[in-house]
């Protein structure tokens, strides 16, 4: 089983602003987000988003894929309107995070901000993978067992440094793949 995750697609935040031609760029990221996906040869069988969002309607880029959409809602995401609705319009199941899955008998714990992620862990220490998004960053790191990782964001302004991360579930072996 093969998951694609993608990070940070919002194509307005505070710190950009809404500047048009930023905008416009994002939107063209995301599209060539979804993109990648489509053309990947060994296609997902679930896309996981770490949240940040943004706006409703940059979720049914995503609904062209005909592949189940999980994921969680980040800071950028709490005061946005229409995101739920969305959601239940195209079948996507998202949350306020931690979201925790079993898919191919790997206990996954989905997180926008990684700062709530080592509470969860005391917990649940059965934990196989961590997923999450927020700093723009990438980061693989196994920490006691348990895989960390974050693509980096997935629709910012710079082209080729995009990127979406691919993880096999039978080996926990990732990679990443830039747009």
């Amino acid at each position: 089983m093969v998951i694609a995750q993608i990070s940070d697609t919002h194509i307005i935040c505070p710190s950009i602003g809404s500047n048009m031609v930023i905008v416009e760029e994002r939107i063209k990221n995301l599209r060539r987000c979804a993109n990648t996906i489509k053309n990947l040869g060994n296609k997902p069988d679930t896309i996981i988003h770490t949240g940040d969002i943004s706006k409703a309607e940059t979720l049914n880029i995503f609904s062209t894929l005909n592949c189940p959409l999980k994921g969680v809602y980040g800071n950028n995401d709490r005061i946005e309107e229409g995101l739920e609705e969305v959601c239940k319009k195209n079948n996507f199941l998202f949350q306020e995070p931690p979201l925790s899955l079993t898919l191919k008998n790997k206990k996954i714990a989905i997180f926008h901000e990684p700062d709530l992620i080592r509470d969860y862990i005391k917990e649940h220490q059965d934990i196989d993978l961590i997923l999450h998004g927020h700093t723009h960053r990438y980061k693989e790191e196994t920490i006691d067992k348990t895989v960390h990782f974050n693509p980096g964001e997935s629709a910012g302004s710079m082209e080729g440094k995009n990127a979406i991360g691919i993880v096999n579930l039978n080996n926990l072996e990732i990679k990443r793949v830039f747009f």
